[in-house]
């Protein structure tokens, strides 16, 4: 587990909140120097803590108005196989390996009805699933991975 201090804290929390931000102005923004935000993004990138710079989408503005829940149940052995190819198709947005009865959760986003309707069937059309219950989400109250307070 990589430790982190206060100042990668601090670069971290930045980062989550705008990421597009020059170095210049997150130092600013966390009163230290330009060449210290660029040492600790630099070390939290070589550890793998910082992985990419990307943005955040409002799906449901680009029309994805479907999202659903997969629960998807795979033949004994294959979990690891079965869960890299789901992972690969469109409409994914995550893939979980879980404990329970079932082996794996798929989050996907779909525009219309049909897209939605056409997934579950190729899914179980792959020879290792055994079965899916799909749970359509009606209402989203909070759909944001960057735990914003969780670094403090």
């Amino acid at each position: 587990m990589f430790m982190l201090d206060e100042i990668d804290r601090k670069v971290l929390s930045e980062l989550l909140r705008d990421s597009k931000r020059s170095q210049r102005e997150l130092a600013k923004a966390i009163g230290v120097s330009t060449a210290t935000v660029i040492n600790h993004i630099t070390r939290l990138e070589s550890a793998g803590v910082v992985k990419d710079y990307t943005i955040m989408v409002d799906w449901e503005r680009l029309g994805y108005e479907l999202t659903v829940i997969i629960e998807i149940t795979v033949a004994r052995g294959k979990l690891i196989e079965v869960q890299k190819a789901i992972s690969k198709l469109p409409y994914v947005c995550a893939v979980y390996d879980i404990t329970g009865e079932i082996d794996s959760i798929v989050v996907a986003k779909f525009k219309n009805r049909q897209e939605l309707s056409e997934f579950p069937k190729a899914l179980l059309s792959m020879p290792d699933i055994e079965r899916t219950n799909t749970h359509v989400v009606l209402n989203t109250v909070k759909e944001d991975f960057r735990m914003l307070d969780n670094l403090k």
